[in-house]
């Protein structure tokens, strides 16, 4: 199953700190007159956490608490709304088929999304790196307007990537 929380009965420190469900502090009062308070309010006891000192608990209903921290889990989960694009390059390409790659790639700038430049040599395109630099230092002054470079293009294997960031 999920996390586990310590609720009401199973706090089990002398003191806590409390926080009310609006984010309210109610500052350093003992356990059991913490757990009367949400008792009175008909609601729980949630341990927030147990490494400060005191620990710190809240008053609010355990369902909607947990709901929360769920959500909050869900929303860590993308991040922050940029992907990494990739577009795909070879050594020797038509002046005109880089421009709309560019193109793309500035696209993808543009919508606050990474974009990986590779440049892929195939067979024996290798013996002839001086064009694969090529086309991806034109690419990246292509794109000098919208990015900059987060990674220096460098070779792995029969790949050349580089990676560009949107500029602020």
């Amino acid at each position: 199953m999920g996390k586990y929380y310590r609720t009401n009965q199973n706090i089990r420190y002398p003191e806590v700190r409390v926080i009310t469900e609006d984010n309210k502090q109610l500052g350093i009062m003992s356990t059991k007159e913490a757990l009367e308070r949400a008792v009175a309010l008909g609601l729980d006891l949630v341990e927030i956490t147990e490494k400060a000192t005191p620990p710190i608990v809240k008053i609010i209903e355990f369902q909607k608490y947990k709901y929360q921290e769920d959500k909050k889990d869900r929303a860590g989960s993308s991040k922050g709304g940029q992907e990494t694009k990739e577009i795909r390059l070879k050594p020797f390409m038509a002046e005109n088929d880089l421009g709309v790659k560019v193109r793309q790639a500035e696209k993808f700038l543009k919508a606050g999304d990474r974009v990986k430049l590779v440049v892929k040599f195939q067979g024996r395109q290798i013996t002839k790196k001086e064009f694969g630099e090529n086309i991806m230092n034109q690419a990246i002054a292509g794109l000098s307007e919208v990015s900059t470079v987060a990674e220096a293009p460098k070779y792995l294997g029969k790949l050349l990537i580089a990676q560009v960031k949107p500029k602020k």
